[in-house]
């Protein structure tokens, strides 16, 4: 009796633990077959909300530059001890002109991401840079330090 419910008991620890992948899913999922039905000068702002919901990013400067991601990743076998494997990593790049209407669309998979090649060049500080620094910093100490009274160190 012993036997059956130890043997019971190892079957579920393997079977729940080795066989079943654990897929960490994030962004938005199916955003392959989503963005085939989104077309350029036709949908806007609206319309791609409707189908994908809110940006993962917004461009900073420029509101016209919408980002979408799709990352799946899923932990590897025992071989690997753990490390994780990447499955899926989509990106969709949407622009829109002062309209809010789409004018073009890129969309790239792992295999276009990896292709991608990042320039060595760098660009040097300029003076306004180090102006823009001073005049910050001594912002902040006036914030900080209203009254001037802090010993300065």
């Amino acid at each position: 009796m012993k036997k059956n419910y130890l043997i019971i008991l190892i079957y579920l620890l393997l079977n729940n633990c080795a066989l079943n992948n654990v897929v960490n899913h994030h962004g938005v999922h199916f955003l392959e077959k989503k963005q085939v039905k989104i077309k350029t000068n036709i949908f806007n702002k609206n319309d791609i909300v409707k189908v994908l919901g809110p940006a993962s990013i917004i461009d900073n400067f420029n509101n016209n530059i919408w980002i979408y991601l799709e990352r799946k990743t899923s932990v590897s076998g025992i071989k690997s001890f753990g490390k994780e494997k990447l499955l899926k990593n989509d990106v969709l790049v949407l622009e829109f002109n002062n309209r809010g209407l789409l004018v073009k669309k890129n969309f790239y998979n792992k295999n276009d991401l990896n292709k991608i090649e990042i320039t060595k060049n760098q660009t040097e500080t300029s003076n306004k840079e180090a102006l823009l620094k001073n005049i910050l910093s001594t912002l902040r100490r006036k914030i900080n330090d209203p009254l001037g009274k802090r010993i300065a160190k």
